[in-house]
């Protein structure tokens, strides 16, 4: 790439470079994940020290016009999707839901997506699994981290985890407002064993259980195991209903509350400040414990409030968090936040059922962090994720009949659709499969399935694919309509 630079231009050199380069994109002479020459190249055609280079590069990468890839060199970003101006019309009936018998799916539910997953041609707008978080540097830190630590990676480690590990997802959560050392963390294969362990350990048969409805299909499932009785609070477009919640609290004495608080899955809804306040205080009022599931946390497209646990001065949360959504879902790598008594129990409880998480994978995230590049991954899935969702929007704008609405979340991966209650969800989603898109039955997010007609979408797609996936269903909801 030749850029002509004026030396007695009054302009900056490094902004000359940069208008040239901002000129070929916006002509289509660039084209969206062509590479820029590297930064040792450019500077050595414009003869220009590199730190010039740098510096017109980071002016490009600001103004979203490239992206970075660690170790590869800069691309040409895709041009941004506008978001729709419509807001969320999320208004679900405020019935609670008492289930003492909870019907179990997620075994079925799981397998049917993963299966859809791996399907070439599929469509998978409703499977929990993140698309490809593009980690082209993987490879490269994996084998630094192994280098690292040689052989202590063949010996067995501490059930709560890794030290070094520990210390750097400490200081992460301290940057997200959590009063948090090392040890107060334990280390999980992923946030659903922590979901697990602590479940286990807090909830007793025949116990009452809040949870938001709908909800994480998965813990339903095991409140199911555990026989363990089950209040569904529904949600509202600001999070858990706190009305419904403090009557319930007052007259079925439940042992904890699970929650959902930033990029609720499945509708994407985030509370505010005040609503964590006062879930908490109500909570602890009634002498209820909370578990606080976080596992999108870090997919924010704006600032998010700190979580319930960072308020919580008399050891009544349990935080969980994972790596699994925002590096990859194979790498199984969690953490539980716990503080006071309930740590070592639980740290016992982890050494009974799996010793520890693999240390390879724990070295994985360690060296991950410690590089530096976590920070700018979770900016590049924002941004990626943004436009995605974005383009669902619009897609559903375009080809949803006016009677559905839906949330409109503030990062994540997911949003929820509300459908017309005379809708036959299986039947539908039947259909929806016979099209090669996959969607389920967002009933499976309610206790005992008893909830109204909805589906949770997947939007961290390629645009292109959520274009033609979101077309599907939209002509068969008016075909059902016809």
């Amino acid at each position: 790439m030749k850029i002509p630079l004026d030396r007695n231009s009054a302009q900056a050199v490094y902004l000359q470079i940069r208008d040239r380069i901002r000129r070929l994109i916006e002509s289509g002479a660039l084209q969206p994940g062509d590479q820029l020459p590297s930064i040792r190249s450019l500077a050595e055609s414009t003869r220009v020290n590199k730190l010039t280079v740098i510096e017109a590069y980071s002016v490009l990468e600001a103004d979203g016009l490239v992206y970075a890839r660690p170790g590869a060199g800069y691309f040409v970003s895709v041009p941004p999707i506008a978001c729709p101006q419509s807001t969320s019309h999320f208004a679900p009936p405020q019935e609670v839901i008492l289930s003492e018998q909870q019907g179990g799916s997620f075994f079925n539910v799981y397998m049917a997506s993963l299966s859809a997953h791996q399907h070439t041609g599929m469509i998978n707008l409703s499977g929990g699994f993140p698309e490809d978080s593009g980690l082209e540097d993987l490879q490269r830190i994996a084998r630094r981290a192994m280098n690292q630590v040689g052989s202590t990676l063949f010996n067995y480690d501490l059930p709560q985890g890794q030290l070094t590990l520990r210390q750097q997802i400490a200081r992460m959560l301290v940057q997200r407002g959590l009063e948090v050392t090392p040890e107060n963390l334990i280390i999980t294969n992923g946030s659903k064993q922590g979901l697990s362990l602590a479940l286990h350990y807090y909830v007793q048969p025949g116990d009452w259980v809040i949870v938001e409805s709908p909800t994480y299909h998965g813990v339903l499932d095991i409140l199911s195991s555990l026989k363990a009785r089950v209040i569904g609070i529904p949600m509202t477009a600001e999070g858990m209903n706190l009305e419904l919640l403090e009557q319930y609290l007052h007259t079925h004495r439940p042992k904890l509350i699970y929650t959902i608080s930033t990029l609720h899955n499945p509708t994407g809804v985030t509370t505010s400040q005040a609503h964590r306040s006062l879930l908490l205080r109500l909570a602890q009022r009634y002498h209820c414990l909370i578990l606080e599931d976080n596992a999108y946390e870090g997919l924010n497209f704006e600032p998010v409030p700190p979580p319930i646990k960072a308020l919580d001065q008399q050891d009544v949360v349990t935080y969980i968090g994972t790596f699994s959504k925002t590096l990859m879902p194979g790498i199984r790598v969690g953490y539980m936040v716990v503080t006071g008594e309930h740590y070592q129990p639980l740290v016992e409880r982890k050494l009974l059922h799996d010793l520890h998480v693999s240390t390879v994978s724990q070295a994985i995230i360690s060296e991950y962090l410690a590089s530096g590049h976590y920070r700018r991954h979770l900016a590049h899935l924002q941004s990626k994720h943004q436009q995605s969702r974005n383009a669902m929007l619009s897609a559903l704008e375009r080809y949803f009949p006016a009677e559905v609405s839906w949330t409109v979340p503030n990062g994540g991966i997911f949003l929820w659709v509300q459908l017309p209650s005379n809708l036959s969800m299986p039947a539908f989603c039947q259909a929806a499969l016979s099209h090669n898109v996959f969607i389920t039955d967002g009933t499976y997010c309610f206790p005992n399935h008893q909830g109204y007609n909805a589906m949770r979408l997947n939007f961290s797609h390629k645009p292109e694919v959520i274009e033609q996936g979101i077309s599907i269903l939209g002509g068969l909801l008016k075909d059902y309509q016809s």
